[in-house]
């Protein structure tokens, strides 16, 4: 099953999307939160990322989905062809559409297809 990690500048903001991703695709979701930094202050670390990465690696690749800034140039430090790719999508929209494809057991690039497909929801 495809992990999926949330990467943000904010530990909050980063489980709370977690929590909501989860509550609509099943507790079981492989989706984990990689926010702030390893002593709790907003900012991103790679070590933080690498521990979610490792937390829901399960063999058959892992998303990364960050918010903004300098949490995409984090996520992209641990970019490995076909095994570890960077979405480039909407935080909160991307990682539940991400996390329902991955629950469902969706290969790596069909999780990465339903999450950029979130960039064109519209809300009214």
């Amino acid at each position: 099953m495809v992990g999926v990690v949330l990467v943000s500048h904010s530990a909050g903001l980063a489980a709370e999307a977690v929590a909501l991703a989860r509550g609509i695709a099943g507790a079981d979701a492989p989706v984990a939160a990689a926010g702030g930094m390893v002593d709790g202050g907003l900012g991103t670390s790679v070590d933080v990322v690498e521990a979610a990465v490792r937390s829901v690696d399960r063999g058959a690749g892992v998303l990364l989905i960050p918010d903004l800034g300098s949490s995409v140039l984090t996520a992209r430090l641990l970019e490995e062809d076909g095994r570890i790719v960077v979405a480039d999508v909407p935080f909160v929209e991307g990682a539940i559409a991400a996390a329902v494809a991955a629950g469902a057991g969706a290969p790596l690039a069909e999780v990465l297809e339903a999450a950029e497909e979130a960039r064109t929801f519209r809300k009214l």
